[in-house]
């Protein structure tokens, strides 16, 4: 007789910031294994935290993963409180997902003087206490650059998740999934995600300067006919993505949608995306519906509010790719 084993899945108890609550309970919705525990975020008068983990005691020996959403420098330092007590409470291991890393976007210095804060909240996050377990586990969606995974110390195991098999497996379900066509809006996002969307043929964009503008050409590649969706980490004013769509439209793209893992939106530029037919669109670019989905996931909650039944917007969630990574 044979002896065969089955992995059962561990128990994890997941807190989680106020702003991520809907994905929490997502996530836990997502996989028995995962119980939401609560914190309670209060402050003094002088405007500094006053928090309480609930439940310390049953934690111990516990596994144990906090979400975090660093949508602001205000709210950054109450969530390091948190999460350099939680691993200090004997549990067995512990785990920080941030699906995004928001200062990624500043990684390098072009000169002296520059501040690289990408640099810097890796250094912090790197100082995590260790649990029982060992080092912290630290899950991330696509990070702005691949070698930002170097920044990060001994005493954190990142974890670098990407959003595309979401992507990929809504992409299937389209009427006209047999005519896509994955368009890239610079060299960088190509590197970045070509390889993993083999199966698609693929248009590159590119900037080039002309006078004190740059502006977006078509590199290589043939959108005529197709709808094209413009692949990319993250969006802030939607500036590159708009000069996308004008080129790839211009040289005869049936349709052209769009996808960001982190949709970030500063200032609610998100409305210059809108369908004109919507109520509540005052600055829409272009034709009509210049984009026919706009895809995002909710790895940016303030954005998800915001955009949420508004076309072409569509939000993709992260919960059942979390609840899978809070099982490694």
């Amino acid at each position: 007789m044979e002896n065969s084993t089955v992995k059962k899945n561990k128990q994890v108890l997941l807190y989680y910031c106020v702003e991520m609550e809907d994905v929490a309970h997502k996530i836990a919705s997502e996989s028995d294994s995962i119980l939401l525990h609560s914190i309670n975020w209060r402050s003094f008068a002088d405007g500094f935290p006053n928090l309480f983990i609930n439940n310390a005691h049953d934690i111990r020996g516990q596994h144990v993963a906090f979400l975090a959403s660093f949508s602001s420098p205000a709210v950054i330092f109450e969530q390091l409180s948190v999460i350099f007590a939680l691993p200090r409470l004997f549990v067995a291991s512990f785990t920080v997902v941030l699906p995004f890393f928001p200062t990624g976007t500043f990684e390098r210095m072009e000169e002296e003087g520059d501040v690289a804060t990408a640099f810097t909240m890796a250094r912090i996050i790197s100082n995590i206490p260790m649990s029982r377990g060992g080092p912290t586990s630290l899950v991330i969606y696509d990070i702005h650059a691949l070698q930002e995974r170097f920044y990060f110390g001994d005493n954190v195991l990142p974890l670098f998740e990407t959003g595309i098999p979401l992507l990929q497996r809504r992409l299937q379900q389209l009427p006209d999934s047999e005519n896509i066509v994955i368009a890239f809006p610079d060299d960088g996002a190509w590197k970045r995600f070509h390889k993993q969307l083999v199966h698609y043929p693929t248009v590159i964009c590119t900037k080039v300067r002309e006078g004190d503008k740059r502006i977006v050409r078509l590199k290589e590649g043939n959108p005529a006919g197709c709808h094209v969706v413009i692949v990319d980490d993250l969006v802030q004013s939607g500036g590159t993505l708009v000069e996308c769509q004008k080129v790839l439209a211009a040289h005869g793209a049936s349709k052209v949608s769009a996808y960001v893992t982190h949709g970030i939106f500063p200032k609610q530029s998100w409305e210059r995306f809108l369908h004109k037919n919507d109520d509540q669109c005052f600055c829409c670019e272009g034709s009509e519906k210049a984009f026919t989905y706009f895809w995002t996931t909710d790895s940016c909650p303030h954005t998800v509010k915001a955009i949420a039944n508004k076309a072409p917007f569509e939000v993709i969630s992260l919960a059942g790719s979390i609840a899978d990574a809070l099982q490694i």
